[in-house]
């Protein structure tokens, strides 16, 4: 090393620190250009070759520090040596050496750039350190603060993962507990607990999830209405199959109420209807309980935020909407699958008391529809409408018939019932309460009918708490009786009395019967005139019931009676129905009416009298039912489809005898027969407001109609039924004989009557008398006996005026006998009968005194009185010949006269 600095001192170089040294201030700073510095950079390293140029210099010269270089390479000279050669070599190594001193030249110029570099570095750090040592102190606090953040990162990834797994754990505790909710809440579908259901509503709160649980509570309903009646109908299927054949289980419900029994239909029924209504119950309670949270929630706590009120609001109107949205749905659920059972069997042979239980079964059901959300219940109603239609016409058809065969097999004898009877002592009539009968006055219906409005409350109301409105309607049925026949047919010895018994006392008259009597026809009040008794008898109804009186029925009108009572109870129960029903119940009534007519009432020699025994109204009515109900055809193959509505023609029962004159020609069959129709007559008219207010608006005409033109035209049938006893109890042919034998030509005033007039009254003794002993077995009613009089006096009276008309010859004295003839008779009669005026006495009294009219007074008297036949006018007119008309004037009478028939002819 001494050695190559010594040649550097010979050379002239200088050490770098020297260098350094000598360089100005200026070059000292100065900083090198941005050419140099990219020079420097540009300047390409190849290790590999430092690397061999190292390798290729002897190991000797980097020995060690003492090694001389300068003797290493005397020695390497020849021993000999040659001066030419050592310059030659010295040359050489001048050469290398000038070439290695350059290279070292420019190693020192880049050695002195670098250090230039590294000076202005370090002083432009000193300046930078000093300028940021405080935002450095401030990196430093940031990364100390980094390196905590990172740690603590690091403890929150491992608290996130564990706050997931919890996070999931407790999501499925929360599934867990709304499921467990969701089965509490499901259980108050059947039976609802206030304390069960607040819980479960609390706990829906806590979660926030009120409006779920809406929705679930409906789902659950929905779920519990169809697992219900599944699960009862299954139950009956199964028991009544009597194998575990799991085949039933599988079924849709549908199929499943096919197969249930007739035997079980109705316990099936109102199990299910049980079963609905505790559903129903629970809907209904909880309703109640919600209105119940309304009220006590309407007021918030002061400390409570607007907006928890506000959600609060919402929550509270979301359920109640969905609540009362609800009822229409819960109801059609249950209407449809009702509908689905009633419809999946076949009722038409059903009893007609088992068919009533189903009608009171669902009417009831639709009683709970209507006050359960209002409902018409119009699918329950459809379904039964259908199957009542089809059970009531089969019904219907099968009970004319039964009619046909009672009528026909009727003797007409008296039903004994008591005093006291009236329909709502039948079990057919036990749902109307207090009906009004001819027994029972309107003042007790008016009573029985607001006492019962006042105890009716709704069903959700009495049975709340505790019970079932379909159980406590089958005990009531269980409980019905009935207990309306007498003994031996009389319960004391007073009805054994004689119907001629006066009727002094008015306190067995019904109120409304005590008023001014107004005639049915023109609605007139009559004449003061009258005799008492007259005015008493228009006064009492046609047919009156009082205590000593029991109504007078056949088997077979309480029978009908029986049958008018089902069919009002199940259209009372079926209103859609109504119209059909009433209908049949019209049909019932015609047909016992008929019946009647033409077992004793038909009779064309008598209808042929001409004096109105049949008014064109009854012969209108009788037509009617002949046209739309009678089968005339019946002994005829005719089609059925032409048959089906109508019912053979009733032929009386060969057991009554109607041509026995010891009887009165059947006078009791005959007494029985009307008057039980007068008082089927009078049930009709006390069950019209009834009938009335269950008939459709549009059909109304038909009952007013059925009411004016038949139900009133019963006691008309009065009139040609005892018109047959009247003409056959008492013999006029004979009167008319013994009349013919009479002299009326007579020239001196009588005193004495003639003998006809006591055989005439002596034939109205035995016909009283007759009379009298028919009222010991069948009690012969006023307005009966009235008739009978009437016609008799009436005919007895014509024949009168036949007899005087059948006079060839008469005079004056003549006439006065028969003026006498017919006092006597008067006087004597007035004392058999109470009846008031005489029938036909002016038609008697005017004739005799026609006899002594003037041409022109005899003219005008034919014009004006029609009632006398022609003939009749005719003898009056000839008889008069010679006394006080001429021929001239009676061939101008008879003339009057032949103009009078002339029309009719």
């Amino acid at each position: 090393m001494q050695k190559i600095k010594s040649l550097m001192a010979r050379q002239g170089l200088k050490s770098p620190q020297e260098s350094m040294a000598e360089l100005s201030p200026v070059e000292n700073l100065r900083i090198p250009s941005k050419e140099e510095l990219r020079e420097l950079r540009q300047q390409p390293i190849d290790p590999q070759a430092e690397q061999e140029i190292i390798d290729s210099i002897g190991e000797v010269y980097f020995s060690n520090d003492s090694f001389d270089m300068v003797q290493h390479e005397l020695e390497k000279l020849p021993p000999e040596l040659n001066l030419q050669e050592l310059e030659d070599y010295r040359d050489k190594l001048k050469r290398q050496q000038a070439a290695e001193l350059e290279r070292v030249t420019a190693l020192q110029t880049n050695l002195q750039l670098a250090a230039v570099i590294c000076t202005n570095a370090r002083r432009q750090l000193n300046v930078a350190k000093a300028g940021f040592t405080e935002a450095s102190l401030g990196l430093l606090a940031n990364q100390r603060r980094r390196q905590l953040l990172t740690g603590l990162l690091k403890s929150l990834r491992t608290i996130k993962t564990l706050v997931g797994e919890l996070n999931s754990k407790l999501q499925d505790t929360l599934e867990q507990i709304e499921e467990q909710l969701d089965v509490a809440l499901s259980k108050t579908c059947k039976h609802f607990d206030v304390l069960h259901y607040t819980k479960v509503q609390m706990a829906y709160t806590l979660l926030g999830k009120t409006q779920t649980a809406m929705d679930q509570l409906h789902m659950h309903f929905t779920q519990a209405i169809h697992n219900t009646v599944f699960q009862v109908v299954l139950g009956y299927v199964e028991l009544c199959a009597g194998n575990a054949d799991t085949k039933f289980q599988k079924m849709q419900y549908k199929d499943l109420c096919t197969h249930i029994t007739l035997d079980s239909y109705i316990p099936c029924l109102m199990d299910l209807c049980k079963a609905l209504w505790e559903v129903m119950l629970s809907y209904h309670r909880t309703m109640q309980w919600h209105e119940e949270q309304d009220k006590q929630e309407t007021t918030p706590p002061p400390d409570s935020s607007n907006v928890v009120s506000d959600e609060l609001t919402v929550d509270r109107s979301y359920v109640k909407k969905k609540l009362e949205h609800g009822l229409s749905r819960i109801w059609q659920d249950v209407q449809l699958k009702v509908k689905s059972y009633i419809l999946g069997t076949d009722m038409s042979n059903f009893k007609y008391d088992d068919f009533i239980v189903v009608l009171d079964v669902i009417s009831r059901l639709m009683q709970v529809g209507e006050e359960f959300c209002g409902s018409k219940s119009e699918v329950l109603q459809e379904s039964i409408k259908r199957q009542s239609v089809n059970y009531f016409k089969n019904y219907h058809r099968a009970r004319l018939e039964e009619l046909r065969m009672f009528l026909e097999n009727e003797t007409w004898e008296l039903c004994p019932v008591k005093s006291n009877f009236n329909i709502a002592q039948l079990h057919e009539f036990k749902f109307m309460g207090q009906c009004r009968s001819p027994s029972v006055s309107p003042s007790r219906q008016a009573a029985s009918s607001s006492y019962a409005a006042q105890e009716e409350e709704s069903l959700f109301q009495q049975y709340v708490q505790d019970g079932n409105p379909f159980e406590m309607h089958i005990e009531e049925k269980e409980e019905e009786t009935e207990d309306v026949l007498a003994s031996n047919g009389y319960e004391s010895d007073e009805l054994e009395k004689s119907v001629y018994q006066e009727y002094d006392s008015d306190s067995d008259v019904p109120e409304e019967l005590k008023q001014d009597y107004v005639d049915e026809q023109t609605g007139d009040a009559p004449l003061k005139s009258g005799s008492r008794e007259t005015i008493r008898s228009k006064k009492k109804s046609d047919y009156c019931l009082n205590k000593a009186n029991a109504p007078i029925l056949t088997n077979t009108t309480l029978n009908v009676i029986r049958l008018v009572g089902k069919y009002i109870q199940m259209m009372n129960i079926l209103k859609p129905i109504a119209f059909d029903v009433i209908h049949c119940v019209s049909q019932l009534f015609d047909y016992y009416l008929y019946a009647v007519y033409t077992f004793f009432g038909r009779n064309d020699m008598y209808e042929s009298s001409g004096l109105g025994l049949i008014s064109s109204r009854l012969r209108t009515t009788l037509n009617r039912i002949q046209e739309s109900l009678i089968d005339m055809n019946a002994g005829v193959h005719a089609p059925t489809e032409d048959r089906k509505e109508k019912v053979p023609s009733p032929h009386l029962s060969h057991l009554v005898v109607l041509t026995n004159s010891e009887t009165l020609y059947g006078l009791a069959q005959r007494v029985v027969a009307t008057e039980s129709l007068a008082f089927l007559a009078e049930l009709f008219e006390s069950l019209q407001s009834h009938l009335d207010a269950m008939m459709p608006a549009a059909k109304k005409p038909f009952l007013q109609q059925f009411y004016s033109q038949t139900v009133s035209t019963a006691s008309e049938l009065r009139k040609p039924i005892y018109w047959v006893v009247a003409a056959k109890a008492i013999d006029y042919e004979q009167m008319l004989l013994m009349m013919a034998g009479v002299k009326w030509d007579i020239r001196e005033i009588m005193s004495q009557h003639n003998i006809y007039v006591d055989v005439l009254l002596k034939e109205f003794e035995q016909f009283n008398k007759r009379l009298g002993e028919v009222s010991r077995h069948v009690r012969i009613p006023l307005p009966v006996s009235n008739v009978l009089w009437e016609h008799c006096i009436r005919l007895a009276n014509r024949t009168l005026v036949e007899g005087y008309a059948n006079v060839k010859k008469c005079s004056n004295e003549g006439r006065a006998l028969m003026q006498l003839d017919f006092q006597q008779f008067l006087m004597k009669l007035e004392k058999l009968t109470d009846l008031r005026p005489i029938p036909d006495k002016e038609f008697v009294e005017t004739y005799i005194k026609a006899y002594y009219l003037t041409e022109n007074d005899m003219e005008q008297f034919i014009k004006n009185h029609r009632e006398y036949s022609m003939k009749q006018l005719a003898n009056l007119v000839n008889v008069c010949l010679g006394s006080h008309i001429n021929k001239r004037a009676r061939q101008k009478l008879l003339a009057a006269i032949d103009d009078i028939d002339r029309p009719k002819r």
